[in-house]
């Protein structure tokens, strides 16, 4: 080949030119698949086989979340002025975004069960409901899920009630006994 006609540079990692309106397109889909949606986790799924990515995606999809790879630049554009903007702006490498389950405490809880089968999945970054301040991922899952804390607050809620009704009902059950007793020996 003439020197003036050099193709394009032999790079094993080439990158993958996309148009400006393919990338817009591309952010745009980002944009809209994850409107509304303020709490995920970044995984990086290299190394992992695609029978280990396939088996984690099926587990995941049966309890309801997702994982997607995505290209950092494209999730930059599409969640630079969201709820996610400041998870985007924290990737770095191959990045994969998981969202859904019924909080993403569980997500973050399940992600970490996967971990101790495949030490190749690395956990990155997590954002819960819209907190700009980012937390790891192993962060996360020892927080409580919201159902756990629901149900906390209707026990301490429910606490003081259930104290003073033993209270109430503490000197009914003594003067019953009482009179239970007295009944007793008057019948002897």
């Amino acid at each position: 080949m003439p020197a003036d006609e050099a193709g394009p540079p032999a790079n094993k990692h080439r990158e993958l030119i996309m148009s400006k309106p393919l990338k817009r397109m591309l952010s745009e889909d980002l944009r809209q698949r994850y409107a509304g949606v303020d709490s995920a986790c970044v995984v990086d799924l290299t190394g992992l086989g695609v029978q280990k990515t396939q088996q984690i995606r099926r587990d995941l999809r049966q309890k309801n979340i997702r994982m997607q790879v995505v290209k950092n630049s494209m999730a930059r554009l599409a969640f630079d002025d969201g709820p996610l903007g400041p998870l985007a702006a924290e990737l770095k490498g191959p990045c994969a975004l998981v969202t859904g389950g019924d909080s993403i405490v569980e997500v973050a809880k399940a992600l970490v069960h996967w971990t101790k089968e495949f030490a190749e999945l690395s956990l990155k970054q997590a954002m819960l409901e819209g907190d700009p301040g980012l937390l790891t991922v192993r962060e996360l899952s020892k927080l409580k899920s919201r159902v756990e804390l629901l149900g906390e607050v209707a026990m301490l809620i429910a606490s003081p009630g259930r104290a003073i009704a033993s209270c109430l009902r503490s000197p009914q059950s003594k003067i019953a006994g009482c009179l239970k007793a007295i009944a007793e020996r008057e019948e002897e």
